[in-house]
C-alpha cells in the first residue's frame, strides 16, 4: 500500500511537515508495511515559506529589513538547497504585512515596500539566484516602488528629487532611472517565481487601490485620486521598460507588486498550488499511489477553491487515487463542496467536546491526526 500525505498547516498549532508527520505516524501502527511519503503542502500564502523550507530541507534565515511603515523589523524567508544553487523562499508579509503594526498605525499613502527588496538582496547576497515569492497579506499600496528603490531603481520628480515613499509618491514620477546598475544588474539575472492567486489589474475599478485598499485603510474619497496616481505611475514604467503591464492578470496583487516584478524583474506570475506542487515533486510522488491524505486545520467552502488541499485533490484524482482530508473541524457546507473538489472522504480529528486552546495545542493535534489516521487505515488495511 502507498499512501502520500499532503497536509496544509494547521495554522496556530503545527506545520504542513509536523502534520504530515504525525499522519504518518498513525498509519504506520495500523498497516507497519505501508509506504508512507510525506510531502509539505501550502497554497503560496501565509505557511509557504516554512513548508517548503522544512519539507525540502532548507533553513530559515532572518534579516533585519524596513517594515511597511518605516521601522526595522526582522523578517525570515527560507533558503532551500539545489542543483542551480539555494532557492530563496520569500513571503512579502514577512517584510511588508499588514500585521506588522497595530490598525491606527497604518498609513496606507506611505506604506512601503522596501523590505521586501532588502530580503531579496540579503538572499542575493548568500548566492540565490532563484526565488519564489509568494504576494499574500500586504500593507501596501505603492506599486513595488519601494522594492524596486532597494533594488537599485530611482523615482524622480520633475525636479530631479526622489519622490516620496508610497502610494503618495506616485503621482510625481516624471523620471526613472537605474541609481545603483551594479545592484540592478546582479538582481536581473536572477529568475523569480512567484506565487499569486489572483487576477485583478493594476488600475480602474477591479484594480489594486479600489479593491484591496480599503482592507489596508484607503478611505472611499482616496481611492480616484490614488488609482489616477498609480496610472500615471504605469505610463511612466511603460515608457522606461518599453513593456505595458498594467492590465496582466495578477499585477494588482499586492498593492500592484505583482505589476513591479513583471515590469522590471524576469518573473513569472503563477498558481500558488502550483508553484508548489512543482517544488516539493508532489506529483511524481502521487503518481502510483492508493490514498492520499490531505487536510488543513479547517476545512470549509472556501478550501474547495484553489487552496492546499483542493490542489492536492485534483491532482491525486488526476493519477487515480483515493482522497481523504483530515481537519480539526469540518464546516458545514464543506462536504459536498471538498467532495466535488475530488476529496472522496472528509473528517474532523477531535475525538469529543473540548476548547479551542485545548485542541490547538500542537500536542494534542499531532495525537489525534495520529490516532484518527491509525483508526481510518485499521479500516482500510482490510
Amino acid at each position: 500500500m502507498r499512501i502520500v500525505v499532503a497536509m496544509d498547516s494547521f495554522k496556530g498549532s503545527v506545520s504542513s511537515m509536523e502534520a504530515g508527520q504525525a499522519v504518518k505516524t498513525g498509519i504506520l501502527k495500523a498497516v507497519p508495511e505501508a509506504e508512507v511519503l510525506v510531502r509539505p503542502l501550502a497554497d503560496g500564502g501565509e505557511g509557504t515559506m516554512r513548508a517548503l523550507t522544512e519539507g525540502l530541507g532548507g533553513r530559515c534565515v532572518t534579516a533585519k529589513v524596513t517594515g511597511p511603515y518605516g521601522s526595522i523589523v526582522e523578517a525570515a524567508y527560507g533558503m532551500v538547497p539545489g542543483e542551480g544553487g539555494p532557492l530563496a523562499v520569500i513571503e512579502i508579509a514577512e517584510a511588508a504585512g499588514i500585521t506588522l503594526a497595530p490598525e491606527k498605525q497604518r498609513d496606507p499613502l506611505h506604506a512601503t515596500t522596501r523590505g521586501v527588496g532588502e530580503l531579496i538582496l540579503d538572499a542575493a547576497g548568500r548566492g540565490c539566484r532563484r526565488f519564489l515569492v509568494g504576494l499574500g497579506g500586504s500593507a501596501t499600496n505603492d506599486g513595488g516602488t519601494g522594492m524596486l528603490r532597494a533594488l537599485g531603481l530611482a523615482f524622480l520628480d520633475r525636479n530631479g528629487r526622489p519622490v516620496r515613499e508610497g502610494a503618495a509618491g506616485l503621482g510625481d514620477i516624471e523620471t526613472i532611472r537605474t541609481e545603483h546598475e551594479n545592484i540592478f544588474a546582479k538582481i536581473r539575472e536572477c529568475s523569480f517565481q512567484i506565487a499569486c492567486d489572483v487576477q485583478n489589474p493594476l488600475c480602474g475599478p477591479d484594480g489594486a487601490t479600489c479593491v484591496y485598499g480599503p482592507q489596508k485603510g484607503i478611505q472611499e474619497r482616496q481611492k480616484e485620486e490614488i488609482d489616477r496616481a498609480m496610472a500615471h505611475y504605469a505610463g511612466q514604467t511603460a515608457a522606461y521598460t518599453g513593456n505595458d503591464c498594467r492590465n496582466a492578470a495578477g499585477a494588482g496583487a499586492a498593492g500592484g507588486l505583482g505589476f513591479a516584478f513583471l515590469s522590471y524583474l524576469p518573473a513569472a506570475l503563477r498558481s500558488g498550488i502550483s508553484l508548489v506542487i512543482e517544488a516539493t515533486g508532489l506529483e511524481e510522488a502521487v503518481r502510483g499511489a492508493d490514498y492520499v491524505i490531505t487536510g488543513e486545520g479547517r476545512l470549509d467552502a472556501q478550501t474547495a477553491m484553489g487552496k492546499g488541499p483542493a490542489g492536492a485533490a485534483a491532482l491525486a484524482k488526476r493519477c487515480g487515487a483515493k482522497v481523504i482530508a483530515l481537519a480539526g473541524s469540518v464546516e458545514p457546507g464543506a462536504y459536498e463542496a471538498c467532495h466535488k473538489a475530488g476529496m472522496d472522504a472528509c473528517f474532523s480529528i477531535l475525538p469529543g467536546i473540548m476548547t479551542l486552546d485545548h485542541a490547538m495545542r500542537p500536542e494534542q493535534t499531532r495525537k489525534y491526526l495520529a490516532q484518527t489516521a491509525e483508526e481510518l487505515f485499521r479500516l482500510l488495511r482490510s
